[in-house]
């Protein structure tokens, strides 16, 4: 009786793990990332491992991605200064500062490649003018409620740093 459950049990993980690989279609991360993602952090790293939390420790943000292959990312501070004169065109030189190192957003189109571990961002259009047109690969962890990845070509102006961005899919 024991070799037979054995067997058994033995015979159904075959059957998961070919059914896995057999069907890259169950576990496709392309298949498993259109949705709403909320923003959990982004964290610059330096080449002498220091941090430093670039939209603050409490970043807002959304991401979303589309089926036929769009995406969207919003990320903000989550305190931002109000602009005195209550029009966004009449800033002071410090409240326009403000604003720009306190947004990031960008969005076109995206592709996984999962043997490598990547997300190609097809920049389009960019609060970050330099990005626009241009394809940015990053490498990604997924847990399947979280998917983290790194940003290698930042906004730091080619200053040695790579930034983790952490998102939780909004359920």
């Amino acid at each position: 009786m024991k070799k037979v459950i054995a067997l058994l049990l033995a015979s159904g993980f075959s059957f998961m793990l070919y059914a896995q690989k057999g069907n890259p279609s169950i576990n496709s991360l392309q298949k498993q990332l259109p949705g709403t993602w909320t923003l959990i952090s982004v964290v610059n790293i330096y080449p002498d491992s220091s941090r430093e939390y670039p939209y603050g420790k409490d970043p807002q943000g959304l991401l979303m991605f589309d089926e036929k292959g769009n995406y969207a990312i919003q990320i903000l501070k989550a305190v931002r200064p109000k602009i005195e004169s209550g029009d966004k065109n009449k800033c002071t030189p410090e409240e326009s500062t403000a604003l720009v190192q306190g947004s990031n957003s960008h969005f076109g189109k995206y592709r996984v490649n999962e043997e490598k571990k990547t997300i190609t961002f097809m920049i389009e259009h960019a609060f970050y003018p330099n990005w626009e047109g241009i394809d940015q690969e990053r490498f990604y962890t997924y847990t399947g409620s979280e998917i983290k990845y790194v940003v290698t070509h930042t906004t730091q102006g080619g200053r040695k740093v790579i930034a983790e961005v952490a998102w939780q899919k909004v359920q």
